[in-house]
C-alpha cells in the first residue's frame, strides 16, 4: 500500500496547491476567520477531541503526552472511527492537509491524527 501524504498546518496560513484536500479538524470554528476565506474542502469536527478532553488539555505542554494517549483512545469510539475512516479515504486519493487554529500545531491533535491516518487501515 502506498504511503499516505498527510500534512498538518494552521488554518490561518495561505492555502497552497500542494495541500491537496484541506480539512479543518477543530471542534470549534477558528476565531476571526470568515468561512468564505478559509479555503477549506471540509470541516471534520467529528474527528476533533471531545470538548472535555480539549478543555482538560488546555494546550499545557506538560499534559501533551497524556493528551496524545487520551485522544488516540477517543479515536477508537464509533463517532470518531467513522470520521477517521472518511479521512483515510480522502488521503488515499491524494495529499491531505489537516488544519487547526492552534498556535502550536506540533502540540495539537493534528499531528496525532496525521500519524493515525498514515498507518494502514485498522
Amino acid at each position: 500500500m502506498a504511503k499516505r501524504d498527510v500534512r498538518v498546518r494552521r488554518v490561518y496560513d495561505e492555502p497552497r496547491v500542494e495541500d491537496g484536500t484541506r480539512v479543518l479538524v477543530d471542534r470549534v470554528w477558528p476565531r476571526g476567520l470568515a468561512k468564505d476565506r478559509a479555503g477549506l474542502d471540509e470541516w471534520a469536527k467529528d474527528v476533533a477531541p471531545s470538548t472535555g478532553l480539549r478543555r482538560w488539555y488546555g494546550h499545557e505542554p506538560e499534559r501533551y503526552e497524556e493528551f496524545r494517549r487520551r485522544y488516540r483512545d477517543e479515536l477508537t469510539d464509533p463517532e470518531h472511527r467513522a470520521a477517521v475512516r472518511h479521512l483515510r479515504d480522502l488521503a488515499a486519493k491524494g495529499p491531505l492537509t489537516l488544519l487547526t487554529a492552534t498556535k502550536s500545531v506540533e502540540q495539537s491533535q493534528a499531528p496525532v491524527l496525521a500519524e493515525v491516518l498514515k498507518r494502514t487501515r485498522e
